[in-house]
């Protein structure tokens, strides 16, 4: 399943550099996107290194998913795609 990165979670004042919002092709509803938490995010680079994380929560009522990475993406991940394992 393919997903694209919408944004990093942030308030007014400071981001979280390692959660980021996801957006889950096919998904449009709270219900639909329950079932995907606890899955596994891929982001690849275009060297070709893999970064994962995982889908932890719901962001929203739209079907948006909050996902923590091992390690922080860089900001030219954001709206670019990730693969849902």
């Amino acid at each position: 399943m393919q997903g694209i990165i919408t944004s990093f979670r942030r308030g007014r004042h400071r981001y979280k550099p390692r959660q980021f919002i996801v957006k889950a092709s096919g998904v449009e509803k709270k219900a639909d996107a329950q079932k995907l938490i606890g899955k596994i995010v891929v982001w690849k680079s275009p060297a070709g290194k893999e970064i994962k994380g995982k889908l932890t929560v719901l962001h929203g009522n739209k079907g948006l998913l909050r996902a923590l990475f091992e390690r922080g993406l860089p900001g030219q991940a954001v709206s670019q795609h990730v693969e849902i394992r």
